[in-house]
């Protein structure tokens, strides 16, 4: 292979066996999980040199890496929301490496620079984001973060003179923020980065201007890994509630007046359900899955010493609610059935007053509502058209276009198509295929494919500049609906969650299995692709079906699944994935963990395995552990490898220049792999 060195760095084998429910596992690579340490720092320098000296001298790279920054230099908005009649938002130009805080006076006004993040760090790697305005619309609440760190410090911008407040809250996570009716103060749920009380959760009432060490302590939820704490309020009243993550999530609401000194009010107890609250004008509405698989909003009527009345607003029905939001005097839901959606709105006693067809050849998303503004702010795209940001107000019945990306597509040829493909178990699995018209059509051509399988989370169509640059060299996309999401309700996420989670990959592997017995693709023009969740689905299809496949890119993933609830925040998915800790989640873990499926002497596909230091979802050491594993099992001689970035986490905040060459990198491999002009 072009720039491929005779062989990847050597990995000291340093094994360590543990006995689970009486099963002998033994790991290789454990001492790899130690990130900072001198022998892990020296192994991932000698990786990122091994990476670079195959991926440097790629044919094409130059054209490639043109084509990319077409892509992707262009004018960006996103995190829109409106107070008052301001509107605040983040941008981008063209040629900058971050978007800044932006505002705009009316839909049509000029728009203010508010914040630019040059100004908050010390390079292109500091990422700002507008997160809340005060009710009065004097301050604006926004977040800096230092690469793709999911902690990030969180400032008060005094919005009329520009003032960054000394009020600062250090990086952290923070979980709960909410500006008290006295314009003075606010409180919060924060947990710093490097905390003294490891796990301590409570929320405190701040005073601008004053000390954060003379913070007064209003809410204490208790002390422990496995709890987090979050608030909600509106200009009367301030919730708590209280998620324990135990076998089964479990969840505590307390409400309480701003003013009151007494004890909060415990209106919800160890609820095995989800509640999402929302407090509007005096009620308590939420959305629930209680005695609702496919969720149902509701008005909770607190009763004194009785428990609360739950009224149906918007009763479940046999369109999953996705999304909902309220506007001024409306509800809004964002449903799906099947693969239609549609978007209901509602009055405020629950009664229909309009139904907006959504086009099924788009992706639609509710991005930014409140109470207070007629104006919900919808994103909009499809596999070829990028994202367009519109008002929608169902008051006035009235959409108009807010900003889009002019992203040079290239092509208008591109169309795709819905087929259908039998799984493993018999059930008929819809698949989207998407390419230029002729590809669609017929014959044997490359093909990239990715899914998702987990969380309840659709594959609908969305734009896609990894996909976009290659079908334009002749590629087919193809796009399985395989179960874990909730494309057909929640039964279809039910169907691969936890210990039936071997079931989104069946439906995956039988995804590549049909397209190669169609005679769509072959196994030597065949690759896949995913990144969280949808690195692990890739990650076991490449172990459990290593033939199908010429090559997987495999980013920010999850692959030890035995250890990865030890981890940062990782066990708040026990109930997605299960734990090793429990016999029968560990007995279906182990059987597709891709760390532990990866055997000595198969022909594995190329693999690029994409992590960096700052990911503090799915830790860095997943792929760490599976390149070392991999580079000494496989005998395909094809290349193994990992693509390393101490800034990369799982926050898509690099820079402009960043991204570009990590995209670069991306096509550059798939290119050679799967033989495609640049």
């Amino acid at each position: 292979m072009p720039g491929l060195a005779s062989a990847p760095p050597s990995t000291t084998i340093d094994p360590v066996t543990e006995i689970l429910h009486g099963v002998s596992v033994t790991d290789p690579y454990r001492w790899l999980e130690d990130q900072d340490s001198p022998r892990t720092r020296q192994w991932i320098e000698e990786q990122t040199q091994y990476a670079r000296e195959y991926l440097d001298h790629l044919p094409g790279r130059q054209k490639i890496r043109e084509r990319i920054r077409e892509f992707l230099a262009v004018e960006t908005y996103d995190a829109l929301q409106k107070a008052g009649n301001r509107y605040f938002f983040r941008k981008r130009l063209p040629d900058q490496e971050q978007p800044c805080i932006c505002m705009r006076v009316g839909a049509d006004g000029e728009d203010q620079l508010l914040v630019d993040p040059a100004e908050h760090g010390a390079g292109k790697y500091t990422a700002v984001k507008p997160l809340r305005v005060s009710p009065d619309g004097r301050l604006l609440l926004f977040e800096v973060k230092e690469g793709g760190e999911r902690t990030g410090t969180f400032k008060l911008l005094e919005i009329e003179s520009r003032r960054t407040l000394p009020d600062v809250l250090p990086r952290g996570y923070l979980r709960g923020f909410a500006f008290a009716p006295d314009r003075k103060s606010f409180c919060y749920v924060h947990e710093p980065a490097n905390r003294k009380e490891p796990y301590r959760h409570a929320a405190y009432h701040h005073v601008l201007g004053t000390e954060f060490s003379e913070d007064r302590e209003i809410f204490f939820a208790g002390e422990g890994e496995k709890l987090r704490l979050c608030l909600t309020s509106d200009a009367t009243r301030i919730g708590f509630l209280v998620y324990r993550f135990l076998e089964k999530t479990r969840t505590d609401f307390y409400v309480q007046p701003w003013e009151s000194e007494t004890a909060p009010e415990h209106v919800l107890r160890d609820a095995d359900y989800s509640f999402g609250p929302m407090f509007f004008r005096g009620r308590i509405l939420a959305i629930t899955d209680r005695n609702a698989p496919n969720l149902r909003i509701v008005e909770m009527r607190l009763r004194p010493g009785a428990e609360p009345e739950w009224v149906d607003l918007i009763p479940e029905s046999d369109s999953r609610i996705q999304q909902w939001a309220v506007a001024d005097d409306r509800i809004l839901t964002l449903s799906g059935k099947a693969m239609d959606r549609h978007i209901r709105v509602f009055d405020l006693a629950g009664r229909k007053t309009e139904e907006v067809t959504v086009n099924p050849e788009e992706t639609i998303r509710i991005v930014g509502a409140t109470p207070e503004s007629d104006e919900v702010f919808l994103e909009r795209e499809s596999f070829t058209d990028p994202i367009r940001i519109v008002r929608y107000s169902p008051v006035r019945k009235e959409c108009a276009l807010w900003a889009k990306k002019n992203v040079p597509t290239g092509r208008s040829d591109l169309c795709h198509k819905q087929t259908w493909y039998p799984s493993r178990d018999g059930t008929e699995i819809p698949m989207y295929l998407v390419g230029c018209k002729e590809v669609v059509e017929g014959g044997c051509h490359p093909t990239i494919m990715t899914s998702y399988g987990g969380y309840g989370v659709s594959m609908t169509p969305q734009f896609s500049v990894f996909v976009a640059f290659l079908i334009e060299r002749g590629c087919l996309f193809a796009l399985p609906n395989i179960r874990g999401g909730s494309e057909f309700g929640e039964a279809w996420h039910n169907a691969a969650k936890r210990r039936n989670r071997q079931t989104a990959y069946d439906d995956f592997l039988s995804a590549a299995e049909w397209l190669i017995r169609a005679g769509r693709t072959t196994a030597a023009k065949l690759a896949i692709f995913g990144g969280s969740n949808s690195g692990l689905l890739v990650g076991a299809a490449m172990t459990q079906r290593p033939e199908l496949f010429r090559a997987v890119v495999c980013m920010v993933p999850m692959l030890d699944m035995l250890r990865y609830h030890l981890f940062d925040n990782a066990h708040v998915w026990s109930e997605e994935f299960g734990t090793a800790e429990d016999r029968e989640d560990f007995e279906a873990l182990r059987r597709y963990s891709p760390y532990h499926q990866v055997r000595d002497g198969v022909p594995y596909p190329a693999t690029m395995i994409v992590s960096g230091d700052a990911d503090r979802n799915c830790n860095p050491l997943h792929a760490r552990k599976m390149i070392a594993r991999l580079q000494v099992a496989t005998s395909s001689g094809l290349p193994v490898f990992l693509d390393y970035s101490p800034f990369r986490g799982h926050s898509p905040v690099l820079p402009l220049s960043e991204r570009v060459e990590a995209l670069t990198d991306r096509m550059t491999f798939l290119c050679e792999q799967l033989q495609l002009t640049a």
